[in-house]
């Protein structure tokens, strides 16, 4: 593991040995599996330790994971972090406004985030249930091992130390930054940096009641704030979105309406009718996330494919049961398993061998983090970048170890689809929205001109038949 990540600090040296003769230039499919609310300093303080690996900040070849162990700044010195469940009886805000706080912009040009503010965030108990003190600044326990799952991925596989969310604010404005690289209402409110920034009063998109509206932030000369919310717009939007270029796609999600499914707030995707989406036909799986098992099984795969998990999946601080890294386990392993075929350049490939798997979540959660993220200059930095979110990339031409520290965001996860499908006239930057302003695109993750690893199941609790055959309703993520 040193060895892959000491390479890839001095620009991803050229190891191992090349075989030409299995040059894949594309990958067949992408998988975006798309987790709840946690940022690296609060979710894989396992990796700065054996068997997993080490922690410096900033990273060095022996250390190479930035992730900060101690001394988490507040406004009025450090503080020492403090553990907590993965399933919690506690949420934080992470609203516009709580970015703001944790933040604590510094003007400038551009703009910089102090990151001593995580304090002033509030804590949202669970009925019957009190905040500890200093509820903001607790990293997830993993005395029990229910993290080895994400450890072994990230660490057999690759990791990104620098991936920030692009927005500064929840779920409903991440998803479509997730789907469609903008939560601009429309392509020109992009352009003008106008950007849905909070959930909805009730829920997300088009088939939404229509009491519900959405805050929306635009540009303020007078900083800071670099953005102020002063309108709302009812959540159905009318812009391309990646779907659009990518036409074999799937969505998975636990409901049809919700925060977390994207597709439902762009009008000519959702097309609503009757309080139903009627446009999306099957590229958008509703009620059921577990159904990506049982497509895999069938030999079903998109050429890009979102999963977005149930509540109690989600690692979602009040929603979660610790089933989100056994959810992610199984995916994979279902992948890296499959016996499931296509034809690429003339050759026969399993799954495992032509798909990339991207896992991230979808913001910050409002837990601590001590990397400041790049502000964007004009309009576009009243709302880009938000803060650190977790990422791993799983492939079979992606090395054990891989540590990167580009910066990337949203916009690179989509700019890499782009890239990836190159061979279908796509170009980086087409949307012309994140995918556009990011600069990187995940493809330093992948040798593909390498013999494809095999593959090996990832251990955990819980296996794909449980998921599969799990009989709880499929409840979506709360409300943030």
């Amino acid at each position: 593991m040193r060895l892959a990540s000491r390479l890839l600090l001095f620009h991803l040296g050229l190891a191992g040995t090349v075989h030409a003769q299995f040059s894949n230039p594309n990958f067949k499919h992408v998988v975006i599996i798309v987790q709840e609310n946690r940022t690296p300093d609060n979710l894989f303080q396992g990796l700065c330790a054996a068997p997993y690996g080490a922690c410096a900040v900033p990273p060095t070849s022996s250390a190479p994971y930035d992730i900060q162990t101690s001394n988490w700044r507040t406004k009025t010195g450090t503080i020492q972090p403090s553990r907590v469940a993965l399933a919690g009886t506690y949420d934080l805000d992470h609203s516009h406004p709580a970015f703001n706080a944790m933040c604590d912009m510094r003007a400038g040009t551009p703009p910089t985030c102090r990151m001593d503010g995580a304090a002033g965030i509030a804590c949202l108990p669970q009925t019957g249930a009190t905040c500890p003190k200093n509820p903001q600044f607790n990293y997830v326990n993993n005395s029990t091992g229910i993290l080895n799952p994400y450890l072994t991925l990230a660490t057999q596989y690759g990791w990104a130390n620098y991936m920030f969310q692009t927005n500064q604010g929840p779920s409903f404005p991440a998803h479509q930054f997730i789907f469609a690289g903008t939560s601009a209402p429309t392509g020109l409110d992009d352009t003008l940096g106008i950007f849905a920034a909070d959930n909805g009063n009730t829920s997300g998109g088009c088939i939404s009641p229509s009491t519900t509206h959405v805050e929306l932030i635009t540009p303020n000369l007078t900083s800071p704030p670099y953005g102020v919310e002063n309108s709302s717009i009812y959540p159905c939007f009318e812009h391309e979105t990646m779907a659009d270029l990518v036409t074999d796609w799937k969505y998975y999600a636990a409901s049809s309406i919700g925060l977390w499914t994207a597709p439902d707030a762009i009008q000519h995707i959702c097309l609503p009718s009757g309080g139903k989406c009627t446009g999306w036909g099957t590229h958008v799986v509703a009620n059921n996330p577990s159904q990506v098992l049982t497509d895999l099984g069938s030999c079903i795969l998109g050429g890009v494919t979102w999963v977005t998990p149930t509540a109690v999946n989600s690692d979602h601080a009040t929603q979660n049961d610790g089933g989100g890294p056994s959810w992610v386990a199984a995916i994979v392993n279902a992948i890296g398993t499959s016996k499931c075929t296509d034809i690429v350049n003339q050759r026969v490939l399993t799954y495992w061998q032509d798909t990339a798997i991207f896992i991230t979540w979808d913001d910050w959660g409002g837990w601590y983090d001590h990397e400041p993220p790049t502000i964007l200059g004009g309009v576009q930095g009243d709302y880009q970048y938000g803060f650190r979110v977790p990422m791993i990339v799983v492939s079979a031409y992606t090395g054990p170890g891989l540590v990167d520290n580009q910066r990337y965001d949203f916009g690179s996860l989509l700019r890499f689809v782009e890239h990836n499908f190159g061979n279908l006239g796509l170009r980086e930057g087409e949307l012309g929205f994140a995918d556009s302003r990011a600069t990187t695109d995940f493809s330093a993750f992948f040798r593909m001109n390498r013999r494809p690893r095999k593959f090996t199941i990832i251990a955990a609790p819980k296996s794909a038949d449980f998921f599969i055959h799990d009989t709880r309703p499929p409840e979506a993520p709360d409300n943030d």
